[in-house]
């Protein structure tokens, strides 16, 4: 009887010679899928069916003395329907954020609309509150963005991260 030149371990074989022509390297349990062809980073990783990406940066303050306010762009990236603009970018201040806030409250009373980061009365132009301001309004808008039932359904949303 003529001896094996492969070992076979728990359903595997592994040539000898690992350049042998005509063996192969997988598996046999992952040879015998369906449909074993290797897949594209595209296809493993390419974009969600539904997506909708926030981002608040960019602050800028205007105004001199007692009219001084700071306002913040919003970039916002889609392909959910419900949105007319697929790329959309807008500038919007604090005040803009509570008015919004108010009219989602009012509009998606099944939904509860988390808070606004606090108003602040000393040095709210500083670059730390500045900054801190930015980053607590662009996880208030991560959050709504993120509530299925606004995604898709709040003309109030859309409007306001798009400019409508």
């Amino acid at each position: 009887m003529a001896q094996s030149t492969q070992s076979s371990v728990a359903g595997q074989t592994s040539p000898k010679s690992p350049t042998s022509p005509g063996r192969s390297s997988i598996p046999s349990a992952m040879q015998a899928m369906p449909d074993s062809r290797q897949q594209s980073f595209e296809e493993i990783y390419g974009p969600p069916e539904n997506f909708l990406e926030i981002e608040v940066r960019d602050p800028q303050t205007h105004g001199i003395g007692r009219s001084m306010y700071t306002d913040y762009e919003i970039n916002c990236s889609t392909n959910i329907p419900a949105f007319k603009l697929r790329n959309s970018t807008v500038r919007r201040r604090y005040s803009d954020f509570e008015y919004f806030r108010d009219l989602l409250e009012r509009e998606s009373a099944r939904v509860t609309i988390p808070p606004l980061p606090g108003k602040v009365f000393t040095n709210r132009f500083s670059d730390d509150v500045i900054e801190h301001r930015r980053e607590g309004l662009e996880r208030f808008l991560q959050i709504v963005v993120g509530h299925p039932l606004l995604q898709t359904g709040s003309k109030v949303l859309a409007g306001f991260v798009q400019g409508e």
